[in-house]
């Protein structure tokens, strides 16, 4: 019969703990939603993303419920 031994785990000497994150004032955000019907119109291009992002939105999020296309944006809010 073959028996294997493991040793015992030591303790660890130094516990990790993370960085602790203080945020000072709460994050507020805007939303906005662009319906596209893909049977009438095309989808977002290049051009409309970078103006969209010029303006301080960020793509969050996509949906889809054919022919509809749904792109969701987010942005910060300055007080």
């Amino acid at each position: 019969m073959n028996h294997m031994l493991i040793p015992p785990r030591e303790p660890q000497q130094n516990p990790v703990r993370p960085p602790m994150v203080y945020v000072e004032k709460p994050v507020k955000w805007e939303y906005k939603q662009i319906v596209r019907d893909l049977e009438k119109e095309k989808l977002l291009d290049e051009a409309e993303l970078n103006e969209l992002g010029k303006e301080g939105w960020e793509l969050s999020g996509t949906a889809q419920q054919p022919p509809l296309a749904y792109f969701y944006f987010k942005r910060q809010v300055e007080k």
